[in-house]
Protein backbone atom coordinates (compact mmCIF):
# COMPACT_ATOMS: atom_id res chain seq x y z
CA UNK A 1 0.00 0.00 0.00
CA UNK A 2 1.39 3.41 -0.98
CA UNK A 3 0.44 6.28 1.28
CA UNK A 4 -0.35 9.56 -0.39
CA UNK A 5 1.40 12.59 0.99
CA UNK A 6 -0.70 15.55 2.09
CA UNK A 7 -0.61 18.66 -0.06
CA UNK A 8 1.07 20.44 2.84
CA UNK A 9 3.69 17.71 3.06
CA UNK A 10 4.39 17.97 -0.67
CA UNK A 11 4.84 21.74 -0.44
CA UNK A 12 7.15 21.47 2.56
CA UNK A 13 9.19 18.77 0.80
CA UNK A 14 9.63 21.02 -2.26
CA UNK A 15 10.90 23.83 -0.06
CA UNK A 16 13.35 21.44 1.65
CA UNK A 17 14.56 20.26 -1.75
CA UNK A 18 15.15 23.90 -2.77
CA UNK A 19 17.12 24.46 0.43
CA UNK A 20 19.22 21.34 -0.17
CA UNK A 21 19.88 22.51 -3.73
CA UNK A 22 21.06 25.91 -2.46
CA UNK A 23 23.42 24.01 -0.14
CA UNK A 24 24.88 22.06 -3.10
CA UNK A 25 22.93 18.82 -2.69
CA UNK A 26 21.08 16.92 -5.40
CA UNK A 27 17.88 15.75 -3.77
CA UNK A 28 14.93 13.49 -4.30
CA UNK A 29 11.70 12.78 -2.43
CA UNK A 30 10.46 9.36 -1.36
CA UNK A 31 13.78 7.51 -1.48
CA UNK A 32 13.55 3.80 -0.70
CA UNK A 33 16.08 2.37 1.72
CA UNK A 34 17.19 -1.26 1.85
CA UNK A 35 15.30 -1.68 5.14
CA UNK A 36 11.99 -1.32 3.28
CA UNK A 37 11.48 2.20 4.54
CA UNK A 38 11.12 5.35 2.51
CA UNK A 39 12.58 8.71 3.56
CA UNK A 40 10.79 11.92 2.69
CA UNK A 41 13.74 13.88 1.26
CA UNK A 42 17.32 12.75 0.71
CA UNK A 43 20.16 14.88 -0.59
CA UNK A 44 23.69 13.98 -1.67
CA UNK A 45 26.43 16.50 -2.38
CA UNK A 46 29.48 16.18 -4.64
CA UNK A 47 31.56 14.77 -1.77
CA UNK A 48 29.01 12.03 -1.07
CA UNK A 49 27.68 13.64 2.15
CA UNK A 50 24.09 12.46 2.68
CA UNK A 51 21.28 14.39 4.35
CA UNK A 52 17.79 13.16 5.19
CA UNK A 53 14.81 15.34 6.08
CA UNK A 54 11.65 13.87 7.52
CA UNK A 55 8.63 16.08 6.81
CA UNK A 56 6.10 16.39 9.60
CA UNK A 57 2.95 18.17 8.45
CA UNK A 58 1.16 17.92 11.81
CA UNK A 59 1.56 16.86 15.41
CA UNK A 60 -0.51 13.74 14.66
CA UNK A 61 1.90 12.90 11.81
CA UNK A 62 4.86 13.14 14.19
CA UNK A 63 3.22 11.17 17.00
CA UNK A 64 2.17 8.35 14.69
CA UNK A 65 5.68 7.94 13.24
CA UNK A 66 8.08 5.93 15.36
CA UNK A 67 10.26 4.80 12.47
CA UNK A 68 12.27 8.00 12.01
CA UNK A 69 15.09 6.79 14.29
CA UNK A 70 15.75 3.94 11.83
CA UNK A 71 16.85 6.53 9.25
CA UNK A 72 19.76 7.80 11.33
CA UNK A 73 21.97 4.92 10.14
CA UNK A 74 21.50 6.02 6.52
CA UNK A 75 22.74 9.61 6.57
CA UNK A 76 25.46 11.97 7.73
CA UNK A 77 22.88 14.50 8.92
CA UNK A 78 19.20 14.16 9.85
CA UNK A 79 16.56 16.90 10.01
CA UNK A 80 12.94 17.21 10.94
CA UNK A 81 11.20 19.69 8.63
CA UNK A 82 8.03 21.37 9.87
CA UNK A 83 6.09 24.55 9.27
CA UNK A 84 6.31 27.59 11.54
CA UNK A 85 3.14 26.64 13.45
CA UNK A 86 4.47 23.24 14.51
CA UNK A 87 5.28 23.04 18.26
CA UNK A 88 8.99 22.29 17.85
CA UNK A 89 9.43 21.43 21.54
CA UNK A 90 7.82 18.06 20.66
CA UNK A 91 10.71 17.19 18.35
CA UNK A 92 13.91 15.53 19.58
CA UNK A 93 16.40 18.30 20.41
CA UNK A 94 19.38 16.20 19.32
CA UNK A 95 18.40 16.25 15.63
CA UNK A 96 18.47 19.00 13.04
CA UNK A 97 15.47 21.26 12.49
CA UNK A 98 14.24 22.95 9.33
CA UNK A 99 11.32 25.38 9.32
CA UNK A 100 9.65 25.52 5.92
CA UNK A 101 6.64 27.00 4.18
CA UNK A 102 5.37 26.81 0.62
CA UNK A 103 8.25 28.89 -0.74
CA UNK A 104 11.21 28.84 1.64
CA UNK A 105 13.03 26.61 4.11
CA UNK A 106 15.65 27.49 6.69
CA UNK A 107 17.86 25.46 8.99
CA UNK A 108 17.05 26.48 12.55
CA UNK A 109 19.16 23.83 14.25
CA UNK A 110 22.00 22.07 12.41
CA UNK A 111 21.99 18.29 12.24
CA UNK A 112 24.67 16.53 14.24
CA UNK A 113 27.34 15.20 11.89
CA UNK A 114 27.53 11.42 11.96
CA UNK A 115 29.83 9.70 9.50
CA UNK A 116 28.61 6.74 7.49
CA UNK A 117 31.05 3.92 6.86
CA UNK A 118 32.29 3.60 3.28
CA UNK A 119 30.32 0.45 2.41
CA UNK A 120 27.00 1.87 3.58
CA UNK A 121 27.68 5.22 1.85
CA UNK A 122 28.34 3.38 -1.42
CA UNK A 123 25.16 1.33 -1.04
CA UNK A 124 23.00 4.38 -0.30
CA UNK A 125 24.55 6.40 -3.12
CA UNK A 126 23.98 3.59 -5.64
CA UNK A 127 20.37 3.13 -4.50
CA UNK A 128 19.79 6.88 -4.79
CA UNK A 129 21.32 7.00 -8.29
CA UNK A 130 19.37 3.97 -9.52
CA UNK A 131 16.08 5.32 -8.21
CA UNK A 132 16.75 8.71 -9.81
CA UNK A 133 17.64 7.09 -13.15
CA UNK A 134 14.55 4.90 -13.05
CA UNK A 135 12.28 7.88 -12.32
CA UNK A 136 13.91 9.86 -15.10
CA UNK A 137 13.42 7.04 -17.60
CA UNK A 138 9.79 6.64 -16.56
CA UNK A 139 9.03 10.34 -16.88
CA UNK A 140 10.61 10.71 -20.30
CA UNK A 141 8.06 10.96 -23.08
CA UNK A 142 10.71 11.26 -25.80
CA UNK A 143 11.95 8.17 -27.60
CA UNK A 144 15.40 7.25 -26.28
CA UNK A 145 17.03 7.76 -29.69
CA UNK A 146 16.17 11.46 -29.88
Amino acid sequence: MVLERSDKGVRLARSVQNLFEQMGYASMCEVNLRIRRRVDVMGINDKGHILIAEIKSSVADFRSDGKWAEYLDFCDGYFFAVDEDFPTDLLPQDQGLIIADDFHAEIIRPAPDSKLNAARRKNITLRFARQAAYRLSQSSSEPSGL
